[in-house]
């Protein structure tokens, strides 16, 4: 299955939609709530310190020095009862002289632990910080004693203690990272030698190899592995799906050998935006399902039992699959080329469907009960075409005209719909969505179902008016609305055309513009602010925003550059040092904007980090730095830079020899985390010095990733991730194409050479999910357009300008000017991996006059000019790296 017709939900996105009805924005940005705990605001004790970290307030007595790491206590609340257990956590402490920390307001404990949010931390509320065993023993004696009773949710990656809301968990109490065998960079804490190890923080309890678990905790363990599902008469074969709330998994029944599928709710956990914990959802399940009992087109409800607190329902297991699993096999606008054949064939299928999902909907509206969650993954379609509706946790009784409980993504009804007008709704966007699947973008402009519906009948062999009911359903319009109504945004492939759009996407980025705050200057993804710094870099922060203006000739922009300067030299500690998400795309960009002094210091600065253990990828890692360095040597013709840059490339080039035949699978693939990223830095050495050693590493790196690819039924070549294949320029065969042609340019290879015309097929197909450079559209017409000369690529080739024309599908209408959606589709991003930064260096790469290329990858004619001498000097600085820095 191809990844254009999908995108995986990330829930993580869902709390960041919460502070602004258009861009992505972090919890923590308002600091003051009216439903902050009394103690984020009161006066802080004598002789103590009060201090912000995210969405907790911190609070240190003076003169107590804590080690780095050791065993904390966690401490679990309710809604209901957090201020009750906070001030009975504060009355403890203070006197004690105990530093600990809590969530600041009930927002922030909602979504610590709301449905999605991570297993590995939600539940914890406020975390205490004894100074050695003897505190911990003592601490958990009496505060568990003062807060027996209290209801909180179970903490999975610690050990209770007690039945109480204490829990512990060996782990840092400083602030220190390292880099993960994955390269990312992660909290660490210090093994048994005292070397720098990733703190995990996953779902279940676990004490470090090099740690002794205290005997007083010894009982706990001992009860907690004694609630087993042995005496259960269910046998529990596969887990299919979890969530914060709990987990869905598959059995038999060993009474009767029937298959059966089992939901589990944990109490206290997995929250709603009405406070609904997975308890209450699954309470409102098991009551709608015995509302419906005797209906075909709902599971049958078979049991209930709780176990170790954990409630769980047993229903009949469906044989099917979802239907939106078979949408995205059946689409035929992932292909190239997708005649009449396809597109009839797909048409019969899509109405029977939804010919099917209606005569459903209507049977459960018969025994006066609302769905209120219904879209495409909650309809299982059976083998012989008939639709199961599953997951009734938002359901209601139809007379109560309640509003909306859950709601995904692309079908969550507008504010003012009630009762049976909620389901009304999601089948109208349900119609819209299997011939054009970007229902996601009406809730930021609603009237974009109009255009979304001329595009649909554009494609497909539909009856006339077949969208005219949903369209004014969706709009809440009372009359009806013809295609092509309203003032759609539209890309036109052409100079006039290019001008327009350059000028309205480049005036709402800069109108969209914060100087006034720290941690980012243009908003865009969540990851702006997953980790420090991440407002600054070229992928998501103010650098990639600042390059793709300046690249496509809208400007430059003085004020804005400042800010780059003023926060680049003092950055956050943390702050990453790559390419792509970190301080050396800034400093590259900064020297190209005439910046030369400030990127130098920027330089120096992530040179004296210990970049040597980040990984070899271009995003973050290796390559971007090494390619980075060989920007600034030759800029400023430093022979150390040089040096530091074929240091760079040993390193690279001992991982990537030791991998060389180990296990593809485990690793990912492309430009930006893949081995495309390191074939890229040699390859633009080779250019540099003529060493022929680097052409050969360049080679070995593209097969690696190509071992990672596989050829479609269409004759496309995209990555596979084992569960979907993605032809896109970040993570996909587009981003490996790239450098597979500049490599083409200096050695002539038969696969290589079929592999890039196997991805250029790729990146012709019809629908994309997301409009992003790194993940949609947009990084298709790049790609398209690099062979051809600046400003020629639309009149070259008719596909890049039907590509073009085909970006108008995501784009919206924000304050007049031109905007794109970021990723998920929930809300709009102006920087360059997913927005319109992004979207504007894309066309800019069709359509302008001069050359628009990403860093390092200029056009494919400017990449034709004969290497230099072979260096004598470059094969012996490669091998000047010490020892301790190729781990």
């Amino acid at each position: 299955m191809s990844g254009t017709a999908e995108t995986p939900v990330d829930m993580r996105y869902e709390a960041y939609c919460l502070m602004n009805p258009c861009f992505y924005d972090t919890p923590t940005r308002v600091q003051e709530q009216d439903n902050d705990f009394h103690q984020a605001r009161c006066p802080v004790p004598d002789a103590w310190q009060r201090s912000g970290l995210d969405d907790w307030v911190v609070l240190g007595p003076d003169g107590v020095e804590l080690p780095p790491q050791g065993w904390k206590i966690h401490v679990s609340a309710t809604l209901d009862n957090a201020q009750d257990v906070l001030t009975a956590v504060w009355d403890y402490c203070v006197p004690r002289r105990i530093a600990f920390k809590f969530l600041r307001g009930a927002d922030n404990l909602l979504l610590a632990n709301a449905k999605y949010a991570h297993r590995g931390s939600s539940g914890k509320f406020v975390t205490l910080y004894p100074a050695d065993e003897a505190q911990l023993e003592t601490v958990l004696t009496e505060l568990g004693a003062v807060l027996q009773g209290r209801s909180g949710p179970y903490i999975l990656s610690d050990l209770r203690w007690g039945d109480g809301p204490l829990y512990v968990r060996y782990g840092g109490f400083s602030s220190r990272t390292c880099v993960a065998p994955d390269g990312e960079t992660v909290p660490a804490i210090e093994d048994g030698s005292g070397q720098l190890v990733p703190d995990v923080r996953g779902p279940a309890f676990r004490v470090p190899e090099w740690v002794t678990l205290p005997g007083f905790l010894e009982p706990q363990v001992a009860a907690r592995n004694s609630s087993t599902v042995a005496e259960l008469p269910y046998r529990i074969e596969s887990a299919v799906h979890f969530s914060n709330g709990g987990g869905l998994y598959t059995g038999h029944d060993l009474r009767t050998c029937r298959r059966v599928v089992l939901k589990e709710a944990r109490p206290y956990a997995g929250l709603t935006l009405d406070g609904a914990d997975a308890v209450t959802r699954q309470r409102r399940e098991r009551e709608a399902l015995e509302q419906l009992r005797g209906l075909d087109c709902v599971p049958e409800l078979l049991d209930h039992f709780v176990l170790g607190e954990h409630h769980f329902l047993v229903e009949e297991f469906i044989e099917g699959q979802t239907l939106n699993s078979l949408f995205v096999d059946q689409y035929p606008l992932v292909l190239p080329q997708a005649d009449v054949t396809h597109t009839g064939g797909y048409t019969s299928w899509a109405l029977d469907m939804l010919d099917e999902v209606e005569q459903a909907v209507a049977a459960v509206h018969g025994r006066g009960m609302i769905i209120g969650d219904l879209h495409s993954d909650n309809m299982l379609v059976r083998p012989d075409g008939h639709v199961v509706l599953i997951d009734f946790e938002g359901a209601a009784d139809s007379a109560e005209r309640g509003r909306q409980r859950l709601a995904a993504p692309g079908f969550a009804a507008p504010a003012g719909r009630t009762g049976i007008d909620i389901d009304h709704y999601a089948l109208a966007c349900l119609r819209l969505s299997l011939f054009m699947p970007l229902t996601g973008l009406l809730e930021l402009e609603p009237g974009k179902a109009a255009q979304l519906a001329e595009e649909a009948a554009r494609e497909f062999p539909l009856p006339a008016g077949f969208f005219d009911q949903a369209v004014r359903v969706i709009t809440g319009e009372d009359a009806p609305t013809t295609a092509g109504s309203g003032a759609p945004r539209r890309l036109e492939p052409d100079r006039r055309g290019w001008v327009r759009a350059r000028a309205s996407l480049a005036a709402g980025i800069l109108a969209a513009a914060t100087p006034e705050r720290d941690d980012r200057l243009f908003p865009g993804d969540v990851e702006q602010f997953t980790a420090p710094g991440g407002g600054l870099g070229l992928a998501h922060g103010a650098a990639g925003v600042l390059y793709a203006l300046d690249e496509v000739g809208a400007g430059r922009h003085p004020d804005h550059e400042d800010w780059l300067v003023r926060h680049a030299l003092h950055p956050e500690p943390g702050t990453h040092l790559g390419l792509y998400d970190g301080l050396h795309g800034v400093a590259y960009t900064l020297d190209r904007l005439g910046h030369r002094d400030v990127a130098m210091k920027i330089l120096d600065l992530c040179l004296g980090e210990r970049w040597q253990r980040l990984g070899t990828g271009l995003h973050g890692g290796l390559a971007g730095i090494g390619l980075n360095l060989q920007h600034f040597a030759a800029a400023t013709g430093d022979p150390a830079l040089r040096d530091t840059a074929l240091s760079v490339a040993g390193l690279v080039a001992d991982r990537l020899t030791s991998a060389d035949g180990g296990d593809d699978a485990s690793t990912a693939a492309g430009l930006l985390r893949g081995w495309t990223g390191p074939a890229l830095m040699f390859l633009r050495l080779y250019e540099s010095t003529g060493d022929p050693e680097f052409l050969e590493l360049a080679g070995t790196a593209l097969r690696r990733d190509l071992r990672r690819c596989v050829v479609r039924d269409s004759g496309a070549l995209e990555v596979d991730e084992g569960w979907r294949t993605l032809p896109y320029l970040g993570g996909g065969s587009a981003g490996i194409g790239l450098v597979l042609d500049d490599y083409l340019t200096h050695r002539a290879d038969d696969g290589f050479r079929a592999a890039s015309a196997a991805i250029r097929t790729a990146a012709r197909e019809r629908f994309f999910i997301q409009s992003g450079l790194f993940s949609g559209m947009a990084g298709m017409i790049l790609a398209l357009s690099r062979p051809h000369p600046p400003g020629t690529a639309c009149l070259r080739d008719p596909v890049v300008a039907e590509q073009v024309r085909r970006l108008s599908r995501h784009a919206l209408d924000h304050q007049g000017q031109l905007a794109f959606p970021g990723d998920q589709l929930l809300r709009l991003s102006t920087d360059l991996a997913t927005g319109g930064a992004g979207v504007l260096l894309a066309v800019g790469s069709a359509l302008h006059d001069r050359p628009v290329r990403l860093p390092f990858l200029a056009p494919s004619e400017r990449r034709n000019a004969r290497p230099t001498a072979p260096d004598p000097r470059s094969r012996e600085a490669r091998k000047e790296v010490s020892p301790d820095d190729r781990s």
